[in-house]
């Protein structure tokens, strides 16, 4: 496999080509930009199918809880596979396997053979692929882009889901009302697209660990070099999985800066997630039309798609503890402003300014998890963030209901969320960790 075209350019000293020109990036974001739109419209489509062939609420609920529980399962192991295996062949396989599974369900619709466990099959098979595809992107991504622009392509990344947040719904709707196998068709060729693109990626040979990652202790916990061992790109081979799993964890809770990092934004999506159910619930007592309650949710996307745009411009003029600080409070501020404006638009107003903010916060802790993480635990680092985030987007619409029923109101339950969101930035601005978060090219200070 030859070298990629950044790394070739940095070895040799020569100005790296601009992102829009670099051809392994590209393939690398849109092939995940089809994993992401495929996901969004699948997750409007499936309820559609399952309700329009007389399924049961109880059916509704088991295909959502089917769908995280094996990103939860997957997740962990898969990061340990990222680090052992081929990512392109790994990513490669994944996708055709999606490929299969949605065609399987469009040709049996289009047969007239619908089955909720054969719904259920390929649900719990896009959440085990989508968690493997997933750490292997990430951990492909500073193969591809030399270290002065990742903080630039980690912007980029960021963007991509609100895209897929803004369009995926909406064509879901669009597909299903004209054809109910339309939307898994689409998916299958989106898939088949993110195929052939990806045969033409090419990764470095070898696998060296980040300059920055010198001197951190390597995964049995020996003083490295932030090198991978070996030039086949299978960290660990021969080694037990478990162990390997196990190596990745103590690698992450041995970084502080991670650690605390991962901590935060995992408490943080968690009561974010719970706002989001209890600004629906609250909604639904104020009677808000289905129009206007979309549109207010098509702002979250809006402003998360034009902060993604604007991420790389301010992560570059302002320092990271501002940027993480920034964040927690605005987030915080927002959340108690949402309980005395109407809801509605006005809350998607708000929503939009906190969505704004989260692809610069996303950008400055990944951009930094990747420089210092040695490449061949890459994999392992984004398995274990995957889980934390996972868990709290599984466990925060379970928390917005339940404290929609305890606080008895929407309002209540906003500032219920508020006050979680005040303790979580008090506590942010009294972590060191987090006051002297480093900048990218000190990240060891």
């Amino acid at each position: 496999m030859t070298t990629a075209p950044t790394e070739t350019a940095a070895a040799r000293g020569g100005a790296a080509v601009p992102l829009s020109r670099n051809r392994a990036y590209n393939i690398l974001w849109s092939s995940q930009l089809m994993s992401e739109l495929a996901m969004e419209v699948a997750a409007v489509a499936v309820p559609l199918l399952i309700l329009a062939r007389h399924g049961s609420p109880l059916q509704l609920g088991l295909a959502s809880s089917a769908l995280a529980a094996a990103h939860m399962v997957a997740v962990v192991p898969a990061g340990m596979i990222a680090d052992r295996w081929d990512r392109r062949a790994l990513m490669l396989g994944c996708q055709l396997l999606r490929v299969l599974g949605m065609a399987s369900l469009a040709g049996a619709l289009l047969l007239d053979r619908y089955a909720f466990w054969h719904v259920l099959l390929v649900v719990v098979l896009e959440g085990l692929l989508g968690s493997v595809f997933d750490p292997a992107e990430h951990a492909a991504l500073p193969q591809v882009v030399p270290p002065d622009q990742l903080s630039t392509a980690v912007a980029r990344n960021a963007a991509r889901p609100y895209v897929a947040t803004l369009v995926g719904p909406g064509v879901a709707g669009f597909l299903f009302s004209a054809l109910p196998l339309g939307p898994f068709l689409a998916n299958a060729v989106m898939f088949a697209l993110s195929s052939v693109a990806l045969c033409f990626l090419r990764l470095p040979r070898g696998r060296a660990g980040t300059a920055a990652g010198a001197g951190t202790p390597d995964a049995n916990g020996a003083d490295g070099t932030g090198e991978a061992d070996g030039t086949d790109g299978a960290d660990g081979a021969g080694e037990p999985a478990g162990r390997d799993i196990a190596a990745g964890f103590r690698w992450v809770l041995g970084q502080p800066v991670i650690r605390t990092t991962m901590a935060w934004m995992m408490v943080t999506n968690l009561v974010f997630s719970a706002l989001l159910i209890v600004l629906l619930a609250m909604s639904g007592e104020d009677r808000v039309g289905p129009g206007e309650l979309g549109l207010t949710m098509a702002c979250f996307g809006a402003g998360g798609l034009l902060g993604g745009l604007f991420a790389a411009r301010l992560h570059a003029v302002a320092r990271p503890p501002v940027i993480l600080l920034g964040f927690t409070w605005t987030a915080a501020l927002g959340a108690a402003l949402m309980a005395v404006v109407p809801t509605g638009l006005p809350q998607g107003a708000l929503l939009a300014v906190m969505a704004f903010f989260a692809p610069l916060a996303n950008t400055t802790v990944l951009t930094y998890q990747l420089t210092v993480t040695p490449d061949a635990l890459r994999g392992r680092m984004s398995g274990v963030a995957g889980f934390c985030s996972g868990g709290a987007g599984v466990a925060g619409p379970a928390l917005g209901g339940a404290l929609t029923g305890l606080a008895s109101g929407g309002t209540a339950a906003v500032l219920l969320c508020a006050g979680c969101l005040v303790l979580v930035a008090l506590a942010a601005t009294a972590s060191p960790t987090l006051r002297r978060f480093p900048a990218p090219g000190n990240p060891t200070s």
